[in-house]
């Protein structure tokens, strides 16, 4: 397994997963849940998104095989949802809005859609057409551990930070998700037009 191991594969990697999960994005959401009164666990929150995130991972490949769609289409569809998650946050506007009907705050929102949602399982898919799964995998439990830290440690994170450290960091991740999302495009639609053209 650890033979595909490849450090700036990994690193790029935990980059582009940091980025999309925002954790730190998400420490004011965090503070008002607790601020109504909602109970955030830590180590569930964590556990739950890592099960989930590893799950689709894994299982992700094989229900797109179901619906006979091959990963670099997979992979291209990620890239407008990336896309229009960078632009959520740069521009602060809300795309994607979270009208579900479960109250309890550690699944509802945090594990989903804040930490293992829609732009999290397409990005991890959309990893797999250029990446090693090892340095996939590794990238993610770096990021699960930070995840884990951060939410304990909330308060203490958004003081060291302060709310105009947390809205820079939030821009400059989106800058860096739109720059990903337009080399995760322009790579798949590349492989996507010679396919076609293969096939003729």
């Amino acid at each position: 397994m650890f033979a595909n191991f490849n450090f700036q594969q990994m690193a790029s990697a935990f980059i582009v997963l940091f980025a999309v999960i925002d954790i730190i994005g998400s420490i004011p959401i965090i503070i008002n849940l607790k601020e109504k009164g909602k109970d955030v666990n830590a180590t569930k929150a964590t556990l739950i998104s890592f099960a989930l995130l590893i799950g689709f991972f894994y299982a992700g490949d094989m229900m797109l095989k179901l619906f006979h769609v091959d990963i670099e289409s997979f992979a291209v569809a990620g890239a407008f949802v990336i896309f229009l998650m960078s632009l959520e946050m740069i521009l602060d506007i809300e795309i994607f809005k979270n009208q579900g009907p479960i109250k309890e705050a550690t699944l509802v929102p945090l594990v989903f859609p804040l930490l293992a949602g829609a732009g999290a399982f397409t990005t991890l898919l959309s990893l797999r057409a250029e990446y090693a799964s090892v340095n996939i995998i590794i990238a993610l439990v770096l990021n699960m551990i930070w995840v884990y830290f951060v939410v304990s440690m909330t308060g203490r994170v958004e003081r060291f930070l302060g709310k105009g450290g947390i809205y820079i960091i939030r821009k400059f991740f989106g800058i860096i998700l739109l720059a990903i999302s337009v080399r995760l495009f322009t790579a798949n639609i590349t492989l996507l037009i010679d396919a076609l053209q293969n096939g003729k």
